[in-house]
């Protein structure tokens, strides 16, 4: 393809050079932060040649080019532009510092939350099991195992302030140890236990702030925004002593007088006010779900995937977290899993009404991904692409919630929805079923009703037309391949890249993974840290943080392997590439080495995905192997288009 001419195209169609704030780009997208959003004519972006998808999120205009065509369509924008190359952590502190205040605050919870949910999900699915083997078997509660298990069920929730102290000093830049001491003090064993306040005969008091008032001495056991606003402080307040505190005595003065100035504000002032604000918040969502006849709820179904596409849904985990912490069951789960799942039914009638191969290839699995919880890879594939099974999800999603406000169904823990909700919902089996079904059945016939195949193919035909080149190169490598290869071996195989465990793709813990929205692959769970190539080809892409390669075989399959998820945030360390862009490579040569234990050490999930970036030019591409792996075992299957 011409990169130069389709970078010039999304110069104009985003609004030129005086619309452009910073660009950089990722092993599949260009990330592009733009001033005004409204001057970018997405449908034109999306039909220029090369573009598999563009969307916005995180304050970015994404534009899905693939392996080994992004870079090069970059460096052809940034000369277009005019503008300066930046790194991709760059371009998420322009666009965040573009988004509103709501939006960064936003954000901003959720960063702090979302880190903690492997916790929190543990602790909930013990639970849930606990409660649920007890009803089997009645004596296992009296047993010392019992006794065990279920202390270990009851511990994030128990210790969730120091959790969410941890994870917010890293938000926020401050000392996570330090953090940690403030998250203790609120929970201290010298405060009264908040949830045993109701049973305390009598509830001591101190006098503060030169006995201008009393406080009582009640610990924040039940609440989370008193543990974000205090850590919040403290980190700046850390900061700003590092800067004046002379270095000699830094490593002293700082941390006593962080902790004494936050531990002091947050027990007087920080905790009795925020606790107040949150207790009212939560006491309204609660309000809202239980309004008569499940209105409330049916209402929160309904606008929940809005709040998915405006970027702020992650809002939802303090949310889940208080209702946790005060009431031990999370009513908003069953909501968020109606509307989830609603999306998923609407995109499942297009997957089986539509005639077009490429639309059904794309609605199909994005709508079992929704099922299973993901709902950004079919909201921002198909159904805002077309409106109408938005909408239709929009209802389906509001009337399964309207049965989980009338059920009244509860979770024990929170970042989990869809089908894998049954794991944390075991009190509520049936009715959880029935929020399922209402949701996809209402939404799967309006919008099998709505979905006009008038429309489709308008959108296909304009999709497709602009593309038409990359189309007819694809076939032109197939065809040569076909003469090259022997006709007794019509398919071609694929084999593993690294050693460890094989998992499907639709398990990467990465929307745009697991929506196959790069193409078709599977993903290894690595045991040792080599890349060795898995078949005789060339190296198309080495991106310069090592973290991900493109290799394109001898017969046109183009594959990328994506060492770790959102590792491009490493910059290169840990990861040595022992091949260059451009070097002939023979199966089994290493490609990639990278240190596995600093990568997890760092945060960052190793989980690798193995792609077929091409894969819109084959029949299909099929998983072999799931389970364990060693370099080389046959991983994936290419099937050849069919040719009359």
């Amino acid at each position: 393809m011409d990169y130069k001419a389709a970078a010039q195209q999304v110069y104009e169609k985003i609004g030129g050079r005086e619309n452009i704030v910073s660009a950089a780009h990722c092993a599949t997208r260009l990330r592009l932060v733009i001033g005004d959003n409204d001057k970018c004519d997405k449908e034109a972006v999306e039909q220029i040649e090369g573009v598999k998808g563009v969307f916005f999120a995180s304050g970015q205009l994404q534009i899905i080019f693939g392996t080994g065509t992004v870079n090069k369509v970059y460096e052809e924008f940034v000369k277009i532009a005019g503008i300066t190359a930046a790194s991709k952590e760059e371009v998420k502190q322009a666009a965040n510092a573009r988004q509103s205040l709501p939006k960064r605050l936003i954000k901003t919870l959720g960063d702090v939350f979302v880190p903690i949910i492997p916790a929190i999900v543990a602790s909930g699915l013990l639970m849930g099991l606990l409660e649920g083997l007890s009803k089997v078997y009645p004596g296992l509660a009296d047993s010392g195992t019992y006794t065990i298990l279920h202390l270990f069920s009851n511990a994030a929730f128990t210790f969730l302030p120091v959790l969410i102290a941890v994870s917010a000093a890293r938000v926020f830049g401050g000392n996570m140890f330090l953090g940690a001491v403030i998250g203790m003090i609120m929970i201290h064993p010298d405060l009264v236990n908040a949830w045993s306040v109701a049973t305390t005969d009598s509830v001591p008091t101190a006098s503060v702030w030169f006995g201008l008032y009393d406080i009582q001495l009640v610990g924040y056991q039940g609440h989370v925004i008193p543990v974000v606003i205090a850590v919040w402080f403290m980190s700046n307040l850390e900061k700003r002593l590092h800067k004046l505190v002379p270095e000699v005595i830094d490593l002293f003065v700082t941390p006593l007088v962080t902790v004494l100035v936050t531990g002091y504000l947050t027990l007087t002032i920080f905790g009795p006010v925020f606790s107040w604000i949150e207790t009212g918040v939560l006491n309204g969502v609660q309000y809202l779900i239980t309004l008569p006849l499940g209105i409330g709820a049916a209402l929160a179904g309904g606008i929940y995937p809005v709040t998915v596409v405006a970027g702020v849904h992650h809002m939802y985990n303090a949310l889940e977290a208080g209702l946790l912490s005060a009431n031990g069951i999370n009513t908003w789960m069953p909501i968020a899993t109606a509307a989830n799942v609603a999306q998923g039914g609407a995109a499942l009638a297009i997957a089986l009404k539509t005639k077009n191969k490429k639309l059904k290839s794309v609605a199909l699995p994005s709508s079992l991904s929704a099922f299973m919880g993901i709902t950004e890879p079919v909201i921002f594939g198909v159904n805002l692409r077309y409106m109408k099974p938005f909408i239709a999800g929009m209802i389906g999603g509001a009337c399964g919630a309207l049965v989980a406000g009338v059920t009244g169904v509860g979770a024990t823990a929170y970042g989990i929805t869809g089908i894998f909700g049954y794991l944390i919902t075991t009190d509520y089996t049936v009715q959880y079923t029935l929020i399922i079904a209402v949701a996809v059945i209402v939404s799967f016939l309006i919008s099998w009703i709505l979905f006009r195949d008038e429309e489709e193919k308008q959108a296909v035909n304009a999709d497709t037309a602009p593309g038409q080149q990359q189309k007819d190169s694809g076939e032109q490598r197939a065809e040569r391949a076909d003469a090259e290869m022997d006709a007794q071996n019509p398919d071609y195989t694929i084999g593993s890249p690294l050693q460890g465990e094989a998992i499907k793709l639709t398990e990467v813990k990465d929307e745009t993974f697991a929506g196959e929205i790069l193409g078709k692959g599977m993903a290894v769970v690595p045991s040792e840290g080599t890349v060795k190539a898995p078949f005789d080809g060339m190296v198309s892409t080495l991106f310069d943080t090592k973290h991900a390669i493109g290799l394109t075989s001898q017969t046109g399959i183009e594959l990328l392997i994506h060492v770790g998820i959102n590792t491009v945030e490493l910059g290169g360390a840990h990861y040595t590439a022992h091949v260059s862009e451009g070097d002939t490579v023979r199966a089994g040569q290493t490609l990639l080495t990278f240190d596995m234990d600093a990568i997890r050490q760092a945060g960052y999930d190793i989980t690798t995905p193995v792609i077929v970036t091409n894969s819109d030019d084959y029949r299909q591409v099929l998983q072999e192997t799931i389970g364990s792996v060693t370099y080389g075992q046959p991983v994936l299957k290419v099937e050849k288009e069919e040719r009359g």
